[in-house]
C-alpha cells in the first residue's frame, strides 16, 4: 500500500529536534522558525514534556471518556487561571477543526439558528462544518454544502451589522488573527463593535484561537488585544506542543447536558498530560512574554529589509510580504541557510511561527540569514 498522495513535501527529513532547532538524518542543524504550523509553543523535546509524557504513559495512556480522569479538571484549572477565563467551561477534543465544529454545533443549540457569518481570507479546518466555513471553496467538496454561510470582508463593521441585524445568524466565526491568509490581524474597534451585535441580535461569537492562540500574539488570546470576552472560543495546536489536543472554552451562559457534545480520544491521559505540561513551562519560563518581547525586536528588524513590503503580526506570530511569491526564497532559506519557514495561501508572504521560547539571538541569527539570501 502506497500513502495517499495530498501533500507538498519538502525533501527533508527530520529526525530530532531542540528547542527551536530540528536536525535531519544527516545531522545538519536547522533554526525552526515554522514550528510545523505554529505546533511548537515551548520548544521540540522540552526536558519537562518529555519527562511528564513518559511518566504517565509509564502508568496510563488511555482511557476513554466513560470514566473518571482528575486531568482533565486539573487542565481546566491551569488553563482559565493563565488565559484569565477561570469562569469559563472547557470541552476537550482532538483538532482544531473538531474544536470549531462543536464550537459551531454548540451555538446552533443554544439559538436554534443555522446561518454562519464567516470572513473573506478564512480558515477554519477541513472538517464538514469548518471547511464550510472557510473562504476557499477549492478544498470544498459538493457535501460541505455552504448555503448556510455568509463571507464578508475583515474589519468590515456596517455589513456585519447589516447580515445580523436580520437576527437568522446563530454565530459568528472569526481568527484571532488570520493566520493562513498571510497574518491579519482584525482592528481592535473591529472585534469591539462585534462583540456588541452578537450580543444585540444574540448571535453567538466564537473566536478561533487555534493558531494565534496560547502566547502565540504575545497575549494568551489574541483576542485580548480587543478586551472582549467571546462567547466561545476555540483552540489547538500549540496547547500540546505537538501532541493532538484541542480546546472549546464555553461561556458559563451555555447549558452542558449529557450527550451534547462527545469525543472518544478527547481529553485523554496522555493528552491532557502535555497540555499541563505546555502551561507550566509557559508560566514558569513566562513564555508569553517572551513572545512578545522578542516578536517586537524581530519584527522592528524585519522593517529594516528593503526587500520585504510589508510587516503583519503580533508576537511571535508574522506574516513578510515581499510583494512576489517567495517560495524560491524559503526553497534558498531551507537549502543554502537551512532556515525553516512557512508559506500562506497567499503566495508573496512568508510566515514565521517559531517556539515561544525563541530568544534574540536566534532571531538575530534569523535575521542574518534572511538578509544574506535576500541579496544574494
Amino acid at each position: 500500500m502506497d500513502l495517499f498522495n495530498v501533500y507538498s513535501i519538502m525533501d527533508i527529513e527530520p529526525v530530532r529536534g531542540q528547542g527551536c532547532y530540528v536536525y535531519d538524518k544527516a545531522g545538519n542543524e536547522y533554526l525552526d522558525l515554522y514550528g510545523g504550523h505554529a505546533v511548537i509553543s515551548i520548544g521540540h523535546s522540552h526536558p519537562t514534556y518529555v519527562r511528564r509524557i513518559t511518566e504517565q504513559l509509564q502508568r496510563l495512556g488511555f482511557y476513554s471518556n466513560s470514566v473518571q480522569i482528575p486531568l482533565q479538571q486539573e487542565l481546566a484549572q491551569r488553563l482559565g487561571k493563565l488565559s484569565g477565563y477561570e469562569d469559563y467551561h472547557l470541552f476537550l477534543c482532538n483538532t482544531g477543526a473538531e474544536a470549531n465544529e462543536n464550537a459551531i454545533k454548540l451555538a446552533s443549540f443554544h439559538n436554534g439558528r443555522r446561518k454562519v457569518l464567516s470572513f473573506s481570507r478564512s480558515f477554519h479546518g477541513r472538517t464538514h462544518s469548518a471547511v464550510a466555513v472557510t473562504d476557499n471553496p477549492n478544498i470544498c467538496a459538493p457535501v460541505n454544502n455552504r448555503d448556510h454561510v455568509t463571507f464578508v470582508g475583515l474589519n468590515d463593521i456596517e455589513a456585519v451589522q447589516s447580515i445580523l441585524e436580520k437576527r437568522d445568524i446563530s454565530s459568528v466565526i472569526i481568527e484571532g488573527i488570520q493566520g493562513l491568509a498571510g497574518i491579519y490581524c482584525p482592528a481592535p474597534e473591529f472585534l469591539q463593535a462585534l462583540r456588541n451585535i452578537c450580543t444585540q441580535t444574540g448571535t453567538v461569537l466564537i473566536l478561533d484561537e487555534v493558531q494565534s492562540g496560547y502566547g502565540r500574539s504575545g497575549k494568551f488570546f489574541a483576542h485580548q488585544y480587543a478586551d472582549i470576552r467571546p462567547d466561545i472560543i476555540t483552540t489547538a495546536k500549540g496547547m500540546g506542543n505537538g501532541f493532538p489536543v484541542a480546546g472549546v472554552l464555553i461561556h458559563p451562559q451555555f447549558e452542558a447536558r449529557p450527550g451534547l457534545l462527545g469525543t472518544t480520544f478527547g481529553g485523554n491521559h496522555l493528552a491532557c498530560t502535555a497540555s499541563i505540561a505546555v502551561l507550566e513551562v509557559m508560566e514558569q519560563e513566562k513564555l508569553i512574554e517572551n513572545a512578545l518581547a522578542t516578536g517586537d525586536y524581530l519584527m522592528e528588524q524585519l522593517k529594516s529589509i528593503p526587500q520585504i513590503k510589508e510587516v503583519r503580526g503580533r508576537g511571535l506570530m508574522i506574516g513578510l510580504d515581499f510583494g512576489e511569491p517567495v517560495a524560491p526564497l524559503r526553497s534558498k532559506l531551507i537549502r543554502e541557510h537551512r532556515v525553516f519557514t512557512g508559506a500562506s495561501s497567499d503566495k508573496n508572504v512568508m510566515r514565521l511561527l517559531p517556539a515561544l521560547s525563541l530568544q534574540k539571538a536566534q532571531a538575530d541569527a534569523f535575521l542574518d540569514k534572511l538578509r544574506k539570501a535576500v541579496e544574494g
